[in-house]
């Protein structure tokens, strides 16, 4: 009798849990203003009638008689929480969001389907071919150069020099600061300290504000990616380096022959990461020199964005320009380079792994 209570029970609180969300999400959707009386009660207290329902109907879910797949129940009740908010808002952003780049969407609403046309808009405007090529110049000397401030840095930090802690803290410190202050307050050297001392500020010039771009996100970002190859060099176990040492291995050869190719799976991580945010660089983009920057003559225009980023293009072409359609097909095909860019590398990197 207890095993048919219990499924009685979870039955039904598994039927009033999924009619208790369909009816605030009913309410949510509908949102009619004509309702009175009881019904107007319900759609004031929508959110509490889906939560109440989510509740209800994950008692029941797990309350159902089942010895075998009880144990994935459980596991499910606790992925539960961070699978919906991954899927409401990232998945459900994305595909909404492929959709919207075909229409003439306002950030509203929109009233047709334009097909291929943003897309084509897209790629015959220069100024943002050229945010693509400067994202890309960007993204390769910062991952080669990060990684090398960073590995350096890691280098110095687990010797056994004195105020190591100390290093370690100071050089992570930039990473604490946000970008938009960061960017503030290097605008304030390059223009005010620079241009007083040596007569020079490097974002006069857009080759020179690009570099100047550059130097600040080493600055900022290479303390984090220190202490990423710090934990990985600091697992190198002690025997090795010691059985190195008595083969008459020299310092260069122990960090070529030994420390990097076990500190392989740290590299691919530290790759990844200074890709991807080298990629979505935009609040120090932002804040630095706002995309400013003259270019004479690209593909037979003259820009004014020639130190705009593919980030900040996305961001003005929303906001400045009123271009949401526009914009979210600029952030599809931004995903989609991400997206294959990351894939090949970490592929790359995993089998560069296995070599060593």
């Amino acid at each position: 009798m207890t095993g048919r209570n219990t499924k009685i029970e979870s039955t039904a609180l598994l039927l009033v849990g999924a009619l208790f969300m369909l009816a605030a999400l009913f309410f949510a959707f509908t949102m009619k203003t004509t309702y009175s009386g009881a019904l107007k009660s319900l759609v004031t207290f929508r959110g509490t009638i889906l939560i109440i329902g989510a509740i209800l109907f994950l008692r029941g879910l797990y309350l159902v008689p089942s010895t075998k797949h009880h144990r994935k129940i459980v596991y499910f009740l606790f992925l539960f929480p961070l699978l919906f908010a991954f899927f409401v808002t990232v998945i459900i952003p994305l595909i909404l969001g492929i959709g919207y780049s075909f229409t003439d969407w306002t950030g509203i609403k929109f009233t047709k389907v334009v097909g291929l046309q943003n897309y084509l808009k897209m790629f015959s405007d220069p100024a943002f071919i050229w945010s693509v090529l400067i994202t890309f110049g960007f993204v390769f000397m910062n991952v080669i150069l990060i990684n090398l401030v960073g590995f350096l840095l890691a280098l110095l930090c687990t010797t056994k020099l004195r105020g190591v802690a100390f290093f370690r803290a100071a050089y992570f410190l930039p990473n604490l600061i946000g970008g938009i202050v960061l960017g503030y307050i290097w605008q304030f050297v390059f223009n005010n300290v620079l241009l007083k001392y040596l007569n020079f500020s490097m974002l006069s010039d857009t080759k020179w504000a690009m570099l100047a771009i550059i130097i600040v996100y080493i600055w900022q970002y290479g303390g984090y990616i220190m202490l990423i190859y710090v934990t990985g060099l600091t697992q190198i176990p002690g025997d090795v380096l010691e059985a190195a040492s008595i083969d008459g291995a020299s310092a260069l050869q122990t960090l070529f022959k030994v420390k990097i190719p076990m500190i392989a799976s740290t590299v691919t991580i530290c790759t990844f990461l200074t890709l991807t945010s080298a990629f979505k660089q935009f609040d120090v983009n932002m804040a630095l020199t706002n995309g400013t920057g003259s270019v004479a003559n690209f593909l037979g225009s003259y820009l004014s964005n020639g130190t705009q980023m593919l980030a900040l293009n996305i961001y003005n072409t929303a906001i400045a320009k009123n271009s949401y359609a526009l914009a979210q097909a600029k952030a599809v095909l931004f995903f989609i380079i991400l997206a294959v860019i990351s894939l090949i590398q970490v592929r790359i990197s995993n089998s560069r792994e296995v070599e060593m």
